[in-house]
C-alpha cells in the first residue's frame, strides 16, 4: 500500500500555533456579545457546571448564555468552518483547478436550493433538509461534471464555466421557489439559508454535525497521500496502482455531504472553501498530508472570527455569509494578483 511521508517537525509547529491561536480566537468569542463574561467568570462557569452548581437554564444569566448560545454557536462555527475549507481543497485537488470550490461548482447553490425546497414542502423536518440539500447538492457536483466533459475541451476555465452554469441554474430555481413561497412563514425561512446564520444553531444541531464532520476530516487526512496521486491525473493514477474513479467518487460524494450538511444547518456561507485551501499551501506546501489539518484550522479560525464579528459589530446581528464575503473577495483578489503570471489562472 502506497503510504505519505510522516508530517515534519515544522508542519508540527505550524498545526500546535494554529490550535493554540483557535483555542484563544474561542475563548474571545464565546466572551464577547451583548452580555460580555470576562476571564475569571469564564471558569467559574466551567467549574459551576462541573461540580453541578449553578443553573444554565436559569433565564437571563451568564450560564445560560455561555452554555446554550455561545458555546453551540462556537463550536458549530469551527465544524463548519473546517468542513467547507476542507472541502474546497478537496475540490481543488480532484479537478486539479485552483479555482474550483463548492461554491463555484454550484454546490453550495444546490444545497441551497435542496435546503429551500425541504423548508417549503409539507411535513419539512429538520432530517428531510439534509436529505433535500444533500441530494441536490450532489446533483450539482454531477452537472458540472458532465457539462464539461460534453464540452471536452480540457482548458482550466471549463469546469469553472459549467459550474457557473449549473450556479445560475439552481440559483433561478431558488428564485422561482421564493416567488411562490409564502411571503410571512416560508420566504423569511429562505432568505435565512440563503445569506447564511449561526444564530439559531443548538446543541442538537451540533450534535448532528459533529460525527459527519470528524469522520469526513479523518477520511481526508487519511487519503491526504492518494489526493496528491489524483491531482497528478489518471495517468499517473493508474500507473502507481490508484483506481482513480473509485476514490474520486468517493471523495466527491465525501466532500459534497459535508458540504451539503453545513448549509443545511447554517445556510449559504461563500469563500471559506475557495480562499482558505490557497493559504494552507503558502503555509504547508501542496502535500495534502500536510495541508489538510492546517486547512481545516485555518478554516475554523476564519469563519469563527467571522461570526464574532457578525454578532457583535453592531446592535443588529450580521448575517456571517455577508461577513465572510466582505472578507473573501479581497483576499481572493490579493491572490490572484500576486499569482499573476505564474499559471496559477
Amino acid at each position: 500500500m502506497v503510504k505519505g511521508p510522516p508530517i515534519s517537525f515544522n508542519t508540527k509547529g505550524t498545526l500546535l500555533a494554529l490550535t493554540l491561536l483557535l483555542a484563544i480566537v474561542f475563548l474571545a468569542s464565546v466572551s464577547m456579545g451583548r452580555v460580555f463574561i470576562h476571564g475569571a467568570d469564564l471558569f467559574t462557569l466551567v467549574a459551576n457546571f462541573i461540580s453541578g452548581n449553578g443553573n444554565p437554564r436559569d433565564l437571563l444569566s451568564q450560564e445560560l448564555v455561555f452554555w446554550w448560545i455561545r458555546v453551540p454557536r462556537c463550536v458549530m462555527a469551527i465544524l463548519v468552518g473546517a468542513g467547507l475549507a476542507i472541502s474546497g481543497a478537496v475540490y481543488q485537488a480532484l479537478f486539479r483547478n485552483p479555482l474550483v470550490s463548492p461554491d463555484i461548482l454550484g454546490v453550495s447553490a444546490g444545497c441551497t436550493f435542496g435546503a429551500a425546497l425541504g423548508l417549503v414542502l409539507p411535513f419539512d423536518s429538520f432530517y428531510l433538509v439534509h436529505v433535500m440539500s444533500f441530494g441536490f447538492g450532489l446533483a450539482a457536483v454531477s452537472m458540472s461534471v458532465a457539462l464539461a466533459r460534453v464540452i471536452g475541451v480540457k482548458a482550466v476555465m471549463i469546469l469553472v464555466l459549467a459550474g457557473m452554469v449549473v450556479l445560475s441554474f439552481f440559483n433561478a430555481l431558488l428564485m422561482i421557489l421564493k416567488y411562490f413561497s409564502d411571503p410571512y412563514e416560508q420566504l423569511p425561512s429562505i432568505i435565512f439559508w440563503v445569506m447564511g446564520s449561526l444564530s439559531r444553531v443548538t446543541w442538537e444541531n451540533v450534535l448532528v454535525m459533529a460525527p459527519f464532520t470528524l469522520v469526513g476530516i479523518v477520511l481526508f487526512i487519511a487519503l491526504g497521500f492518494r489526493l496528491n496521486i489524483l491531482s497528478l491525473g489518471d495517468i499517473q493514477a493508474k500507473s502507481l496502482g490508484l483506481s482513480p474513479v473509485v476514490f474520486r467518487r468517493l471523495l466527491i460524494v465525501a466532500s459534497s455531504f459535508m458540504v451539503a450538511i453545513s448549509v443545511a444547518t447554517c445556510g449559504q456561507i461563500a469563500w471559506i472553501g475557495l480562499i482558505i485551501p490557497h493559504m494552507a499551501r503558502a503555509i504547508a506546501g501542496p502535500e495534502h498530508e500536510r495541508m489538510i489539518p492546517i486547512t481545516a484550522l485555518l478554516g475554523a479560525i476564519f469563519l469563527l472570527t467571522a461570526d464574532t464579528i457578525a454578532r457583535t459589530l453592531s446592535t443588529a446581528e450580521i448575517p456571517v455569509g455577508i461577513i465572510t464575503a466582505l472578507t473573501g473577495a479581497p483576499i481572493f483578489g490579493y491572490l490572484m494578483i500576486k499569482n499573476r503570471g505564474s499559471g496559477w489562472l
